[in-house]
């Protein structure tokens, strides 16, 4: 596993523990010995996770939201969905890697699901463009959307993403107009939407495939109208401080959650998700079932109605 600088104490501790038992596998005589050993690291790697964890700084939590093992959606859709059939192209000018849409079952229902999809390679970051969509990605996300809508299947996206891409190539395509047409078709569809953060939530390339019913973000997930860097660049002309913008821009989930910006937070285990994806994966099951079924009680119109008034009220103030 990848680990962040913070991380090293513990990630040293828990390859000693692994060292050991590999030992005890392969039957070393003092095996009674090494199991001690081992008990005594384990309690004391708990001990460290704990405090590690505890009390961690907003920049630290915004490189969590980028952990390099942290799950992306092909996980998800591995870990939450059954029998997924994935669609491409946008019917006018191709496809793009960094938008995944297509639909699977989800306990029993077949829905819709869309997100972006960073990579784990360097080959696979650069063909996923590294979760930065152009604008035949989010035309592709529209086009799975309105089938969702004609077969009135619900819509479930994951929003990881550092931003939409901002290349000459995209701009020459409209990567503008290709956002603004997303949030406009997504604010009227006539059928459940449930947004989820899971990972680095930026700028419009995130509220593209983000107005739904329901936002949702994981613990460690972060939602901010653009990246530090980039604030930090611009306010600054400095990009080195990043941390410094993060403490400003308010974008860690109980921020969000605190302004209204969203409506849950969904927990993670211990260090993130990606120490036990399996256990993220089935708090994240839960959260989403529940959401749905309150979903399916409203009928199409107090769909669109209480979308529209979920972010019309975003900014209010007394």
């Amino acid at each position: 596993m990848a680990h962040l600088d913070f991380e090293a104490p513990l990630v040293e501790l828990e390859e000693r523990i692994a060292a050991l038992k590999e030992l005890t596998e392969a039957g070393a005589p003092e095996a009674e010995e090494i199991d001690g050993q081992i008990q005594a690291l384990e309690a004391k790697a708990d001990e460290l996770q704990r405090e590690l964890y505890a009390d961690l700084d907003v920049w630290k939590k915004v490189q969590l939201s980028r952990h390099p093992d942290r799950p992306y959606l092909r996980d998800y859709i591995a870990m939450l969905f059954e029998d997924f059939i994935e669609l491409h192209g946008d019917r006018a000018f191709g496809d793009d890697p960094a938008i995944i849409s297509g639909f699977a079952r989800f306990e029993s229902e077949i829905i819709a699901v869309v997100g972006h999809q960073k990579g784990r390679t360097a080959k696979d970051k650069a063909h996923r463009n590294f979760g930065m969509a152009h604008p035949e990605g989010y035309r592709k996300a529209v086009r799975v959307m309105k089938l969702a809508e004609q077969a009135g299947r619900s819509i479930l996206t994951f929003i990881d993403t550092p931003g939409a891409f901002p290349g000459l190539g995209a701009e020459e395509r409209g990567q503008a107009e290709a956002i603004g047409h997303a949030i406009d078709v997504m604010s009227r569809l006539r059928v459940p939407v449930i947004s989820t953060v899971v990972g680095e939530g930026g700028s419009g390339g995130a509220l593209a495939i983000g107005v739904a019913n329901r936002v949702l973000m994981q613990e460690y997930a972060t939602y901010s109208v653009i990246t530090p860097e980039g604030c930090a660049s611009i306010l600054w002309r400095d990009g080195t401080r990043g941390a410094e913008a993060a403490e400003q821009l308010k974008l860690l989930a109980h921020d969000a959650k605190a302004l209204g910006v969203i409506d849950e937070v969904v927990s993670e285990p211990p260090g993130g998700a990606q120490r036990k994806p399996q256990v993220a994966a089935q708090a994240l099951r839960a959260v989403l079932a529940r959401h749905l079924a309150e979903l399916r009680e409203l009928d199409a119109e107090a769909l669109v109605a209480q979308r529209y008034q979920r972010f019309r009220t975003l900014g209010t103030w007394q």
